[in-house]
């Protein structure tokens, strides 16, 4: 009898310990969050995870409360109800400590264009109390991180787009954070900076930081471990990147190449069997009913005096899961 009692014993343990090394896999935890400003609902009962050293991505158009969330997850804002854990710490009560080990980039930057490269970092440096001793070795890594060597005392204002934003994300990560909030972080710059300041992003997850970030850009969020769609406070759709693709849209993607795209749309989007026609690339991304005729399709456009050139079935992309998620929600206001 009691050698069963110290089985049990033995076996509370070793669930207890599982069960706290599965919590603390995650470092985001949220549940059923939602905000309201007066009457309006900025964020509707939003629940996700992200697992510590993942990279995970909001989508969705402006306004839709991403950055609502970022901020309640900082603790810059209290949500009116649901709750959320960073790190273990409670967004509603340590909200202190969960700043502590976190760095935040914004698309405005958030950096002072009158000082030099160097004084923004040592102002950063002095916010996050980085320690004096180990201020230096930091500011030679970042600006290394950063391509910066050399222009230590360039007046910020002048640094091109792509400098401003790895120099931004230098001191969002001064004091070594474990997690990295970053809102809209590449608009406004060219895809070569784009692709360098990503380059870094991954390169940091690598290495164990935890990255949300909100972005507009499809090839940026096909590279997140999971992705949420947030449309006007509310999540569509909640997975990795592939299994979106896969699972979201109900029926065929048909690429189509034609002379005259925008009359080819509205021809389309009158066609029965197809839900939806919008510009993609150099073609068109039509969405239709499962197996549908492409030849009596193309029959179709050319009866109405459209030129076409191909037209084939592809697998969907993001931005057709975004275009689809989207149009959903619209029909049924």
């Amino acid at each position: 009898m009691k050698q069963l009692q110290l089985w049990k014993m033995y076996l509370s343990i070793l669930l207890k310990v599982k069960r706290d090394k599965v919590k603390m896999e995650n470092a985001i935890e949220i549940q059923n969050l939602t905000k309201k400003f007066d009457d309006f609902l900025a964020v509707n009962n939003v629940s996700f995870n992200v697992k510590k050293g993942d990279v995970f991505g909001f989508l969705g158009p402006n306004g839709s409360g991403k950055t609502t969330v970022i901020r309640m997850i900082m603790g810059l804002i209290s949500p009116t109800s649901g709750t959320g854990r960073v790190l273990g710490y409670d967004i509603k009560k340590d909200s202190e400590k969960i700043r502590n080990h976190i760095g935040y980039m914004s698309q405005k930057f958030s950096l002072y264009e009158d000082l030099t490269v160097d004084e923004n970092l040592d102002f950063y440096a002095g916010v996050y109390s980085v320690p004096k001793d180990k201020l230096e070795q930091k500011k030679k890594e970042i600006l290394e991180m950063a391509d910066l060597v050399g222009r230590e005392n360039m007046i910020t204002r002048n640094l091109s787009g792509g400098w401003k934003q790895r120099l931004a994300l230098g001191c969002s990560i001064i004091h070594e954070p474990e997690i990295l909030l970053l809102d809209e972080p590449t608009g406004g710059v060219d895809p070569i900076a784009r692709r360098q300041f990503w380059d870094i992003i991954y390169d940091m997850s690598k290495k164990g930081v935890t990255i949300l970030v909100t972005t507009h850009y499809m090839d940026e969020a096909e590279h997140c471990n999971s992705l949420g769609f947030l449309y006007f406070g509310d999540i569509l759709s909640l997975d990795t990147s592939k299994s979106i693709k896969e699972k979201v849209i109900e029926g065929d993607i048909i690429e189509i190449k034609v002379r005259n795209i925008l009359k080819s749309i509205e021809l389309l989007k009158s066609k029965k069997g197809v839900e939806d026609a919008s510009v993609y690339g150099a073609g068109i991304h039509a969405m239709t009913e499962s197996n549908i005729d492409l030849n009596q399709l193309k029959g179709y456009l050319t009866e109405n005096n459209m030129e076409v050139y191909s037209m084939k079935k592809v697998k969907p992309t993001l931005e057709d899961v975004f275009v689809f998620l989207v149009e959903k929600e619209r029909k049924k206001i």
